[in-house]
């Protein structure tokens, strides 16, 4: 486990749709602090709508770092992330300013903080079966076959994510292991960070509901558009982010004749089943404590509660955190609808 004398960070995480993105930007005025992206879409450049990024008004309150980096055709994986989080963080540091990690990724923080789980190397021959398999089958064909052979792994993934959906596959026809087996052998090595992990969470039907509204606005503002002005300008719509939720749904419109309510539909749909997804992760993640959002006063600002824990945990000590005592599974216990 991180020792206490390791710099300290503070690491928000959550569903999709639960409100990460407001409660850091206000914890980062609070401790003074500047927030480190951790979503594997929105380090890159004009997929803007459909990855909810904060927006130039919220980036200009407090500064955001890992968000609009790459171009879309450029490659990035999670051993990336955490090189360049690694140099940000030590940067913020630098500056005397709070670093708070925030973003939907969960392997993204765990292995910022924890360190990097080395898999087998991929094999290129594999890599190469699993792409074409990919091309003519289609990403929903392996993600079957995944649950198949590591439903635990499968569960973690986000079934449109093809890059993470092969690799379990690969590790397991190559190794004879499934991704999860390696993981549960794996020993964390040098922690990075002493972090405060806060995990979002609201009543399941409460989130279906805002990822039903957020989608709804994001086709008003023109989700459908800047899909379309992407593809115009060159890219290849079998590229990663353009495969993220909703663009694929958008590229399956254009391209293959989906009809648009229905695109819609199936992009909340997989958005509903992506929220799942990262709560099964986070109730795997050590140190986790569960939170209610939204955290806020009628005013915006944060309870005076909250204010001194998270001000308490900056300055070396260890708040009690009497607000972030949720239970994960009471409040994700009905069932969709």
């Amino acid at each position: 486990m991180p020792s206490p004398d390791l710099p300290r960070i503070l690491v928000v995480g959550g569903p999709t749709a639960v409100g990460k993105s407001s409660f850091a930007l206000r914890a980062a005025e609070c401790l003074d602090g500047e927030i480190v992206g951790a979503d594997s879409v929105q380090i890159y450049r004009r997929v803007d709508i459909g990855t909810a990024k904060p927006s130039h008004k919220q980036r200009e309150r407090v500064p955001h770092h890992l968000i609009d980096e790459l171009e879309l055709d450029e490659p990035f994986d999670v051993a990336e992330y955490v090189d360049r989080a690694k140099d940000v963080i030590a940067e913020i540091r630098e500056r005397g300013k709070f670093p708070i990690v925030v973003g939907g990724t969960g392997l993204y923080l765990r292995l910022l903080v924890h360190g990097i789980f080395e898999a087998p190397k991929a094999s290129d021959e594999l890599r190469e079966k699993y792409m074409r398999l990919q091309k003519e089958e289609g990403v929903d064909a392996l993600y079957a076959k995944l649950q198949e052979v590591d439903p635990e792994w499968a569960d973690r993934v986000d079934a449109d994510d093809g890059v993470r959906v092969r690799r379990g596959l690969e590790v397991w026809e190559q190794t004879g292991q499934t991704m999860t087996e390696l993981q549960s052998q794996h020993q964390f090595g040098d922690p990075n960070y002493y972090p405060l992990k806060i995990g979002l969470i609201r009543p399941r039907q409460e989130i279906y509901n805002r990822i039903h509204e957020r989608f709804d606005a994001m086709m008003e503002q023109g989700l459908l558009e800047e899909y379309r002005e992407i593809i115009e300008q060159g890219y290849d719509r079998d590229l990663k982010p353009l495969q993220a939720l909703g663009y694929r749904q958008m590229g399956e419109h254009l391209f293959d004749g989906v009809p648009l309510e229905e695109a819609v539909r199936e992009a909340k749909k997989r958005t509903r089943r992506y929220a799942k997804q990262q709560i099964s992760w986070l109730r795997g993640e050590p140190m986790l404590h569960w939170a209610m959002a939204p955290i806020a006063d009628d005013d915006g600002s944060l309870p005076e509660e909250v204010r001194g824990d998270l001000l308490e945990f900056r300055d070396g000590g260890e708040p009690e955190l009497d607000w972030a005592q949720v239970d994960s599974y009471d409040v994700t216990r009905d069932d969709e609808t």
